[in-house]
C-alpha cells in the first residue's frame, strides 16, 4: 500500500528546524519511541504515515513507511499540538516496536523528510526557551532519570514540579521589593518625616530575606547530597580490611579477599545507598613501599584518589598496624605524608573480634586512652568495627552521614553545586548590603549590593544565565531530551 500524495509537505514549512532522536534506550523492546519537535513534525507524520490529519492528544495506530511505499513498522502516532506540548512547539511520538534495525529506519526516514538530529539535551533546551520549564525544573529531568535512590528520584520529581523554583522566585520578588525601598530612599531624600534608610523597616526587610536564603542554602545543601552523594576511598596498609569493609557495606563479594599481602592491586568502585545517602566507595592498593611494578601502580593510583576523596577512611588492623607509644593520627602521617584535615578523615578501627584479654587491656590502654583522647581532641573521629563480624558497621553509617551534614528532610529538594553556589553568592551580597546599610548608610551601596544578590540568585532558575552556562547543562542531558 502506497501512502496517499496529496498531504502536507514538510519542505514547504519554514521556522526552527524540526528535530528528532530516539527518545528510548536503544536495543530489544517492546516499544521504541521517536520524538519530533518543530514546525514540520506534523507535516511529516503525515507524510511518514500516509494519513491526511491527526486528532491532539489522541493515539492514532498507522504503518510508517518508506519513499517507496513499502512498510518500515507500525504502531501509534501522539501529536501534541503547540504550544500543548512539552517544548512548546508542535510534538509527534512515534511509538513502535522496540528493536534497532526498526528504530534505525524509522529515524533515518524522519531525516529523509526533512527532521535534523536533535542534540543533547535540545527538547528540553527548547521547552526552557519557550517558558515551559525554567531551567531548575529543566535541570530535574536530568535528575530524575540519574537519581541512584528512591529520596533522590523523589526529590527531583519535587524539584521538576516547580517546588525548588516557587521557593527562588519568592526570593526574588522579596530582593525586588527591597531594592524599591532603597531605590526610593535614593531618590527621594528629602522626602519629610521619614527617612527610609535608618527607620529599621529596610533593615527588618533585609534580615528576614537573609534568614530565607539560610534556610533554603541548608534545604539545597541536602539535595546537592542526594543527588551526588559522596566520593568515600578506603585506605591503608596491606591486609587491614579494605576489601572487607567494602564487601561489608555493598552487602555482596565485590572485593577479592585473601590472607596475601598486595592482593589489591588496583582501585574497585561500588556505589551502595546507605540510611539514604549514595557512596561512591573506592577501595585501593594497600600503601607500603614495594619493588612490585603492578603493585606499584596501584600504589600510584591509590594515592591519587586518596587526593580527590571527599572522605577518607583510613583503616587499620588494631592487632598490629599501632606500634607502642603510637597512635592512629601518627599511622595517618606515615601513610598519607601528611595528616589529613580532620573533616576529610575518618580512622576506622577493624579487627577488633580478635583481640585476646592481654592485646585488649594493651590496646585500651595505648590507642583508647591515649590516642582517642588525642583524636577527639584535634576535632577527628574513630569507629571501632569488625568487618568479619559486621559489628559497627551500622555506626560507621551513622558517623558518615553525620560528618557530611546528611539529614534530608522529608520534603527535600534536589540540588546541584551550581545552585550551592548561586545561593552562597546571593548570601554574601546581603551581608554586603547589611553591612553598607547599617554601618554606613550608604543607599547606593546598599542597592548595588541587592542588584548582584538578584542577578546571583535569578542565576538559579535561568532569568540570568550565560549562552555557555546553558550549553554545559543541556549538553549533559540524553539525546532524546
Amino acid at each position: 500500500m502506497s501512502p496517499p500524495t496529496d498531504l502536507p509537505d514538510p519542505s514547504t514549512v519554514s521556522g526552527l528546524a524540526t528535530i528528532a532522536a530516539i527518545a528510548t534506550p536503544l536495543g530489544r523492546g517492546g516499544v521504541g519511541v521517536i520524538r519530533l519537535s518543530g514546525a514540520k513534525a506534523y507535516a511529516i507524520a503525515c507524510q511518514l504515515t500516509g494519513k491526511s490529519a491527526f486528532t491532539p492528544r489522541l493515539a492514532s495506530f498507522c504503518r510508517f513507511y518508506q519513499a517507496d511505499g513499502t512498510t518500515i513498522d507500525e504502531g501509534l502516532v501522539l501529536y501534541f499540538k503547540a504550544p500543548h506540548s512539552f517544548t512548546g512547539e508542535d510534538v509527534i511520538e512515534l511509538q513502535g516496536h522496540g528493536g534497532m534495525i526498526l528504530q534505525s529506519q524509522l529515524l533515518a526516514r524522519t531525516f529523509e523528510l526533512g527532521a535534523k538530529q536533535a542534540g543533547a539535551g535540545e527538547f528540553s533546551y527548547r521547552a526552557f526557551d519557550n517558558d515551559k520549564l525554567d531551567l531548575v525544573q529543566a535541570e530535574a529531568i536530568a535528575d530524575a532519570i540519574d537519581a541512584t535512590s528512591a529520596a533522590a528520584a523523589s526529590s527531583a520529581i519535587r524539584s521538576l514540579s516547580g517546588e525548588f523554583s516557587q521557593k527562588i522566585n519568592q526570593l526574588l520578588e522579596q530582593l525586588i521589593h527591597l531594592r524599591l525601598h532603597v531605590e526610593a530612599a535614593i531618590d527621594f531624600p528629602d522626602e519629610e518625616d521619614v527617612d527610609f534608610l535608618s527607620d529599621g523597616v529596610i533593615q527588618n526587610k533585609l534580615e528576614q530575606t537573609q534568614a530565607q536564603i539560610q534556610q533554603v542554602l541548608e534545604t539545597a545543601k541536602q539535595g546537592q547530597l542526594l543527588r551526588d552523594g559522596i566520593h568515600v576511598v578506603l585506605a591503608g596498609r596491606p591486609n587491614a580490611g579494605k576489601s572487607s569493609l567494602l564487601n561489608r557495606l555493598a552487602g555482596q563479594e565485590r572485593a577479592i579477599v585473601t590472607e596475601v599481602a598486595g592482593t589489591t592491586r588496583d582501585t574497585l568502585q561500588e556505589t551502595v545507598v546507605l540510611n539514604g545517602l549514595t557512596l561512591h566507595l573506592t577501595d585501593t592498593a594497600g600503601l607500603r613501599d614495594t619493588e612490585d611494578t603492578v603493585e606499584r601502580i596501584g600504589i600510584a593510583r591509590a594515592r591519587t584518589a586518596i587526593k580527590q576523596a571527599d572522605i577518607l577512611l583510613m583503616v587499620y588492623d588494631v592487632t598490629r598496624d599501632i606500634e607502642d607509644n603510637g597512635t592512629p593520627l601518627q599511622l595517618a602521617e606515615q601513610l598519607f605524608g601528611e595528616l589529613p584535615d580532620a573533616e576529610r578523615l575518618l580512622i576506622i578501627a577493624n579487627k577488633s573480634d580478635l583481640l585476646s584479654d592481654s592485646l585488649s587491656t594493651k590496646v585500651n590502654d595505648n590507642v583508647t586512652a591515649i590516642s582517642q583522647a588525642q583524636i577527639n581532641n584535634r576535632g577527628y573521629e574513630q569507629v571501632h568495627v569488625s568487618c568479619e563480624t559486621g559489628a559497627g558497621i551500622e555506626e560507621l553509617v551513622e558517623v558518615l552521614c553525620a560528618k557530611v551534614g546528611f539529614h534530608p528532610p522529608e520534603n527535600s529538594l534536589i540540588a546541584r553545586t551550581r545552585h550551592l553556589d548561586a545561593l552562597r553568592r546571593t548570601a554574601n551580597h546581603l551581608i554586603e548590603a547589611h553591612e553598607q546599610l547599617t554601618v554606613f548608610s550608604a543607599g547606593e551601596l546598599v542597592a548595588e549590593s541587592l542588584r548582584q544578590a538578584q542577578i546571583s540568585l535569578g542565576e538559579i532558575t535561568g532569568e540570568f544565565s550565560a549562552d555557555d552556562l546553558l550549553g554545559k547543562i543541556f549538553g549533559s542531558f540524553c539525546i532524546g531530551k
